[in-house]
């Protein structure tokens, strides 16, 4: 998973729904260093609301999704996307 390009993850789950892991694994493959450039918010929903994984990129993009029927390599595919394009301008900026 390419997360050199995050700039804020927020996550809304509750653990103890099928949802939480894939949001767990998520947070989890976001490397110790890349955690202190990179904002995580974390909510803990109880209630009827929908689970929620939200990344900011360093280009203000923002993508979004709910993590409540996918799997963990469903999000990591969804965000890697928009991560080697960013990657592809970097490589051809230098």
């Amino acid at each position: 998973m390419i997360t050199k390009y995050f700039t804020k993850v927020s996550v809304r789950f509750n653990p103890f729904s099928e949802a939480a892991k894939p949001v767990r694994l998520f947070i989890g493959r976001i490397p110790g260093v890349q955690k202190s450039g990179c904002t995580i918010d974390y909510k803990i929903l109880n209630g009827n609301e929908e689970p929620l994984v939200k990344v900011t990129f360093k280009d203000k993009n923002v993508m979004e999704i709910n993590p409540e029927n996918k799997r963990f390599e469903d999000l990591r595919a969804y965000f890697d996307a928009h991560s080697r394009k960013l990657a592809l301008k970097d490589a051809i900026s230098e």
